[in-house]
């Protein structure tokens, strides 16, 4: 039999109905696909947030003022977000890193330091970066995957925080997939329907200046913010490594759109964490023909998702190394 054959005969014969552990089920699967083996393993989880500044948040495109992004980040290194909250409940290894924020961080020790710039341009009139910043975002998270699969971690979740960020995301979506951007454009940060309507008329000036772009890469760069660039590198670098990669909300989603634009291969590595309140996220879902693990109205990101669903992807793992199987248990099978 193939290895997937053998899998689904260990998941079928252990002490439960078949498909009783639903979800549980086919994550077990895909973890052990994923690892070549019957008795897979998780390893020194890691969860990295990605911090960055976006020059079209200065028109008015988000609830909150852009210095909200460098606030937060201070935030997260003084261990009061939600993010370090759940990392630490699950014993997950946080790192924070400032890929584009707009303020100085005055050499912080527990910050990486991986600014491209303070900020993106705004993608309304220009390209939010250059190629060469880009191949610099893909630079830096190589090495920062680099160094932390040297540490022995086969799980890392991928995070942000960007004021904008989901307008930069929305473009994204948009332009890699056949959703419409009335589709993508949501609340963000708790916009009202005024909001959101003033929103929909920036981003959709933006994709009429812009024209149709197709190729990923350069979707990237004329819509996406350093932190997003650091997150779809990061992506692929892990895959390339074999690491799970836990996806959080529309953010990381869109990042993960344009590494698997790159890469269709990596979504055989990919657990969808929860689905976001945001409408577009649903839809981008549903394009990879994916459900996620937890539906809990999260908009957050930080990758508040990936945190949380940990425990459903580590009870995915031991129930498929330790639950008894019929034959061992003596328990009678239909």
């Amino acid at each position: 039999m193939s290895l997937k054959e053998d899998l689904q005969h260990k998941i079928d014969f252990k002490t439960k109905p078949l498909g009783a552990l639903g979800q549980l089920e086919k994550l077990a699967l895909k973890i052990g696909l994923a690892q070549n083996t019957l008795t897979p393993e998780l390893k020194n989880p890691y969860l990295i947030v990605f911090a960055g500044d976006h020059g079209i948040a200065k028109e008015g495109v988000s609830a909150y003022p852009p210095e909200v992004t460098y606030q937060m980040v201070l935030n997260f290194l003084n261990n009061g977000a939600a993010i370090n909250i759940f990392c630490k409940q699950n014993n997950i290894n946080l790192s924070i890193v400032d890929a584009g924020v707009n303020g100085d961080f005055d050499g912080n020790k527990n910050l990486i330091h991986h600014k491209i710039a303070k900020g993106t341009k705004s993608f309304s009139s220009d390209k939010a970066m250059s190629n060469e910043d880009l191949e610099q975002c893909f630079e830096y998270s190589r090495s920062l995957v680099n160094d932390i699969a040297k540490q022995g971690t086969n799980i890392i979740g991928f995070g942000e925080m960007g004021i904008g960020n989901t307008s930069s995301a929305s473009m994204i979506v948009n332009a890699l997939t056949d959703i419409s951007l009335e589709e993508c454009v949501g609340r963000g940060t708790g916009l009202d329907n005024e909001g959101v309507t003033k929103k929909l008329e920036i981003l959709t000036r933006a994709r009429d200046f812009h024209g149709n772009i197709s190729d990923p890469k350069e979707v990237l760069l004329t819509f996406g913010g350093y932190e997003v660039a650091q997150i779809t590198g990061a992506m692929l670098a892990a895959f390339e490594k074999n690491i799970l990669l836990m996806i959080d909300g529309f953010i990381a989603s869109a990042a993960f759109l344009v590494a698997y634009k790159i890469n269709p291969e990596i979504k055989n590595n990919a657990i969808f964490c929860h689905q976001s309140q945001e409408v577009g996220h649903r839809l981008l879902l549903d394009y990879f023909e994916e459900k996620a693990l937890l539906d809990l109205d999260l908009r957050l990101g930080e990758g508040t998702g990936c945190a949380l669903a940990y425990p459903l992807i580590e009870a995915a793992v031991n129930f498929l190394n330790d639950m008894a199987s019929f034959e061992s248990a003596g328990v009678s099978n239909k």
